[in-house]
């Protein structure tokens, strides 16, 4: 045997070489002894080559971990979990609202549709409620927290549900709620001029002493009452946009819900 670090032979049988005094065991501790090479290069020969995973299961692993995506991406669309009693319940819900939505919507400001759905008695006392709180701000502050308060309640029930429960549907659900509540006032402010609807009370705009209809006196006071059909527009197109979102926004966390895999 020779030394496998100087050559020197005849050191078979000896711990340590005779020559350059290296000891064997420690050398082999660091480096492959005489035929290891040999063996390695047989067993990766011999072993099944693994298959790479085709980039469509790496997707589908990393979607179902949600590995890759941001936080706010997982707090909007968070990895679906199969259930398809939920997901059908969900799915019939959203049915309605899109339907609903969609009359709405396409209903014009002077029709009052908003005004004359249920919605409105759930709308109406957060409108009055928001008077009441607002009203220790100021006159001009008070008329305007009508329309803050039923604004103000959908949007934090959308951030309850989902910042604390972590419920992106019902925030969806929450967020069309505020959409309607823009459709449900975009007729009161179109009405400041005419004051043709009736008001709480029994009241009308154009008989109720000044200060009684909310969006009369707002534009009033703000010197914007010849605008009032184009802000009215206004409040019905944004709440518009905000009810579409709310449905698409549903519509994608049905989808993947009910396509989700067990």
């Amino acid at each position: 045997m020779e030394c496998p670090k100087c050559g020197a032979a005849d050191q078979h049988g000896q711990a340590i070489c005779s020559a350059c005094g290296v000891v064997f065991e420690k050398y082999w501790k660091y480096h492959p002894r005489p035929g290891d090479e040999a063996a390695a290069g047989m067993a990766s020969d011999d072993a099944a080559p693994i298959a790479a995973p085709s980039r469509r299961a790496v997707r589908r692993s990393r979607a179902r971990s949600g590995a890759g995506r941001g936080p706010l991406a997982e707090l909007l669309l968070p990895t679906p979990v199969a259930d398809p009693v939920a997901a059908g319940a969900r799915a019939a819900l959203l049915a309605v609202l899109v339907v609903w939505g969609l009359w709405l919507i396409t209903s014009s400001v002077a029709s009052n549709a908003a005004g004359e759905s249920f919605l409105h008695l759930v709308n109406l006392p957060f409108h009055e409620a928001g008077h009441v709180f607002f009203g220790l701000f100021g006159e001009f502050i008070g008329s305007l927290g009508g329309t803050l308060g039923q604004l103000l309640m959908p949007l934090t029930a959308m951030l309850v549900l989902l910042l604390k429960t972590r419920d992106p549907f019902g925030a969806a659900v929450a967020l069309w709620w505020l959409g309607e509540n823009f459709l449900d006032i975009a007729p009161y402010i179109n009405d400041a001029r005419a004051g043709q609807l009736p008001l709480l009370g029994g009241n009308f705009g154009h008989s109720a002493p000044y200060g009684f209809h909310d969006w009369e006196y707002l534009l009033t006071e703000t010197g914007l009452i010849r605008l009032d059909h184009q802000i009215a527009q206004a409040s019905h197109v944004l709440g518009s946009l905000i009810m579409l979102l709310a449905m698409a926004w549903g519509g994608v966390l049905v989808y993947r819900q009910l396509t989700a895999e067990r």
